[in-house]
């Protein structure tokens, strides 16, 4: 099974270039999106081309901003959106798929902001968000993707020194957010698979920073540490434009 995440930055941007032609190259069988930045009729307008999968979405209250999707081919057993925390539930951030042998939840976690004046609440969802995950773990394993606005150590962004402690995603809060995840039994596929690899997964639209390769590596797939040996690929798919994101996927095998 192959799913990809991808973080698209506007879904109806995206598909303007070269989207829908990406999608059909990487033929997913589960494809997770965030940022799409729409509205669900939107969204189902912006991706009608898209056949053979069955499509779910989450929508900010707020229009045009944050907001998440699912398309897979393979029908869920359940679909739920939102963690049931009132406080995080208003910004279409998280949806999860219920199969047979796993969930599977997409996540666009907030951005610590500009001068770092979310990095408060974010500090509390990356605990509710962890609390989430180990909760649903309880009745199947856990399969989360999607971008996670936080490189885990230096080898995850370019300019790690001078981010440190200054830049949203590249705090110690934030860090030990991450850390907390793992911590708590959950795999970072790629760095499972690839230990030493330096590869980012978002660019700056400023300073040329895709050009120069100065980016960051903060989309991820995390698996509950049972599915670890079942995770026969994970993948950095540098390849594709359209977004300030690439596409990141794992294979598994269940």
């Amino acid at each position: 099974m192959k799913i990809v995440s991808w973080n698209v930055n506007g879904i109806r941007a995206i598909v303007k270039k070269g989207f829908l032609e990406d999608i059909q190259q990487m033929d997913p069988d589960i494809l997770c999106l965030q940022e799409t930045k729409a509205q669900p009729e939107q969204v189902e307008e912006a991706i009608k081309e898209i056949k053979n999968y069955s499509k779910y979405y989450n929508s900010a209250d707020k229009k045009g901003y944050s907001s998440t999707a699912i398309l897979s081919k393979i029908e869920p057993i359940s679909i739920t959106n939102d963690m049931g925390v009132p406080e995080h539930d208003k910004e279409g951030r998280v949806i999860c798929a219920e199969y047979k042998d796993f969930y599977l939840v997409t996540v666009y976690v907030p951005n610590s902001g500009q001068g770092l004046k979310r990095l408060d609440y974010r500090q509390q969802w990356d605990v509710d968000f962890t609390a989430y995950l180990k909760n649903l773990e309880k009745t199947k394993p856990v399969i989360v993707c999607g971008d996670l606005n936080v490189a885990h150590t230096s080898i995850d962004l370019k300019n790690d020194k001078s981010n440190y402690n200054k830049s949203a995603g590249y705090t110690q809060v934030e860090i030990d957010g991450f850390q907390a995840l793992l911590d708590a039994g959950f795999v970072d596929t790629f760095r499972l698979l690839h230990p030493e690899e330096v590869k980012y997964t978002y660019w700056s639209y400023r300073f040329n920073a895709r050009k120069n390769n100065s980016g960051w590596r903060i989309d991820y797939f995390l698996v509950s540490q049972v599915l670890a040996d079942k995770v026969k690929s994970a993948e950095i798919h540098n390849e594709y434009f359209g977004s300030d994101h690439c596409p990141v996927s794992i294979e598994v095998e269940l």
